[in-house]
């Protein structure tokens, strides 16, 4: 085994890594363990999924690998999450002092992995969790840099627990493995918030590319599914409650107008669908799974000229009209984990200023 360090900011990181040949019969369990002796980054193997873990109160992080049998190749492209100036966590004196409904609106000492975490409305969900209580964080994403960034600045802001899986949401066995993993650490999450996905938008449906079309139903869709599967199993191994919380579209419900993406369309349905058959499949686990359906929202993928237009258009048919901010969707995101709504599960909460109202 070889080591070293390197910087990340202001920090001193150290990395590991597990020789290949280490990874013969076992198991993704068994492979799943993490490991902090040093290495230099660029010498992990295509059966290697990085890892960076940033401990509660701790000023380093500890930069290390889960093993796979595959490699994680996506890159998402996504727009940076936004800037914040400061994220408060709940603490244990606020909690014991909010009364019984307050408290059950929390997260409060939930462990939570959140998909897409690293940018744009998946991390503003994670901020949100963040600040509502959560025990421990667990970000997974495709995008190395942003979710060494995304993690290191939410823990210099809270102190909290915060680790970062480069997890492709197609790689089964890289999601089996990373899940593992945080439940060696941390034990079965108690939540899943899965925010990651693509949009294609404005291709006409006789000229969609189909290997474009199946890599976005991978992502959308099968990533959905192969993150809940894995996610639920650990919770049912535990007998653990949990919550699932998909962030699937209101164009799983509507045609938008004017741009043509029948494709994106049909996997935000199929996440709605999905939502609703492992709700019911799960409830006698006391596993609840619901879907969040955003509207148009002000993210930075929105923020182009080349949508100017079009964005007129969107606002007019909106009765609000505007466009969502990055942070509205946190607090259904929140009640959705939270004991709050123990209730509710096959549920599908559309959040787009009236937009499906028309």
């Amino acid at each position: 085994m070889f080591s070293s360090s390197r910087i990340l900011g202001s920090r001193v990181v150290r990395s590991s890594v597990i020789p290949r040949s280490a990874l013969a019969n076992t198991t993704a369990t068994q492979c799943s363990r993490f490991h902090r002796s040093a290495i230099s980054q660029n010498a992990i193997e295509d059966n290697q999924i990085p890892v960076t873990v940033f401990s509660a109160g701790e000023g380093t992080a500890d930069k290390g690998t889960v093993n796979i049998d595959q490699a994680s190749r996506l890159r998402n492209e996504s727009a940076s999450s936004p800037h914040y100036d400061a994220v408060h966590p709940l603490t244990r004196k606020l909690y014991d002092q909010m009364p019984h409904t307050m408290r059950s609106m929390s997260v409060y000492g939930k462990t939570i992995i959140i998909t897409g975490g690293a940018r744009g409305l998946g991390n503003s969900m994670t901020r949100a969790c963040a600040e509502a209580g959560a025990k421990n964080i667990i970000i997974f994403d495709a995008n190395q840099e942003l979710g060494d960034e995304a993690a290191a600045e939410l823990h210099d802001k809270t102190g909290l627990p915060i680790s970062f899986f480069k997890v492709d949401v197609r790689d089964a066995a890289a999601i089996n493995a990373a899940v593992d993993a945080c439940v060696e650490r941390y034990g079965a999450p108690d939540v899943l918030v899965n925010a990651a996905g693509i949009a294609d938008s404005n291709i006409k449906a006789e000229t969609y590319d189909v290997q474009m079309f199946r890599r976005l139903i991978d992502i959308n869709l099968t990533g959905s599914f192969l993150m809940s599967q894995a996610v639920g199993r650990a919770m049912m191994a535990a007998e653990k409650p949990g919550s699932i919380v998909l962030v699937a579209s209101m164009s799983g419900s509507v045609v938008n107008y004017p741009q043509e993406q029948s494709c994106y369309n049909a996997s935000k349905a199929g996440v709605i669908q999905l939502g609703k058959s492992l709700a019911a499949e799960w409830a006698k686990n006391q596993i609840r799974v619901n879907c969040i359906s955003p509207g148009y929202m002000d993210t930075a993928l929105n923020r182009v000229p080349a949508l100017d237009a079009q964005k007129k258009i969107w606002k007019s048919l909106t009765p609000q009209n505007r466009l969502g901010d990055v942070d509205e969707l946190n607090g259904l995101c929140v009640f959705l984990a939270s004991d709050s709504s123990k209730f509710m599960t096959g549920a599908n909460c559309i959040i787009d200023g009236g937009y499906t109202c028309y």
